[in-house]
């Protein structure tokens, strides 16, 4: 499926989920979320590698969580599949994980029921809902995940969609609160005071041309890090991608505008 195949009409807004998929250098988008995407970059030429980046801390964190004993993904904001999705990542190491993932985008169901299929000793499955509708989250993912056991709570790069006005610290909030002990939350959020000029341009190109309820608004390091508030955050804290306990070869680069943290739940 690809921006001269995908059904007419199309959107008149970008989304996020195709954006980052133009972005990761996929086809599955439409000629709105491609010009979004292009713009956005060219205000902010970190964009891309930071993109990448977010997706390289995805990795390590969740074989992080697989090797402190976790079992159970809950993975919201899971965007059109790309290569080692969470599930990928996790059952590579504990093939009998379970991993449901969350989107509010159409599209993004479509590829998850065609491409997000477990091994046979773990499970996957897909929950189309927006992460402000927690308790529809919860309740669904209830199904195929056991919330009286640790879960990782993966909230990557999905955050910022949530206006301060909707309180997203809130929002992650209730999550955890019905989330066994043990569990943890892996995070990444756009920062407000890294390259701050650029992010802020590149956001309002975004905004433009996104749906209302998928405007994107960067935060500091601070307001990042309530997210983790009442959570044991991990070492080495909430940092830039590059620096979450990157591997031999992974090079920092504190150039890239994301903040990101993983913590425990006591």
């Amino acid at each position: 499926m690809n921006e001269n195949t995908l059904s007419a009409p199309h959107p008149a807004n970008a989304h996020p989920a195709r954006v980052y998929n133009v972005w990761l250098g996929g086809k599955d988008h439409y000629p709105v979320d491609q010009e979004a995407a292009e713009l956005a970059a060219r205000a902010n030429p970190t964009i891309v590698p930071s993109v990448r980046a977010n997706r390289a801390f995805l990795g390590r964190a969740v074989r992080h969580l697989t090797g402190a004993g976790v079992r159970q993904f809950l993975d919201i904001g899971t965007g059109i599949p790309a290569a080692a999705n969470t599930h990928e990542v996790a059952q590579q190491a504990a093939p009998e994980s379970r991993v449901v993932y969350v989107d509010n985008d159409p599209i993004v169901l479509s590829h998850a029921r065609a491409l997000l299929v477990s091994g046979p000793e773990g499970h996957t499955d897909y929950v189309q809902a927006d992460v402000r509708d927690v308790d529809t989250i919860l309740d669904a993912a209830s199904h195929n995940l056991d919330l009286s056991r640790p879960v990782g709570l993966m909230l990557i790069a999905v955050l910022q969609y949530i206006k301060d006005a909707e309180d997203p610290w809130d929002v992650t909030r209730r999550l955890l609160d019905r989330l066994a002990p043990g569990s943890y939350l892996a995070l990444s959020h756009p920062a407000a005071d890294v390259t701050a000029p650029e992010v802020a341009e590149s956001m309002r190109i975004y905004n433009e041309r996104a749906a209302n309820h998928a405007s994107a608004t960067p935060r500091t390091h601070a307001e990042v890090k309530r997210f983790c508030d009442g959570l044991e955050i991990l070492e080495p804290g909430v940092v830039t991608l590059t620096r979450w306990r990157p591997g031999p070869t992974d090079a920092p680069d504190d150039t890239l505008p994301m903040w990101c943290a993983v913590a425990r739940k006591a």
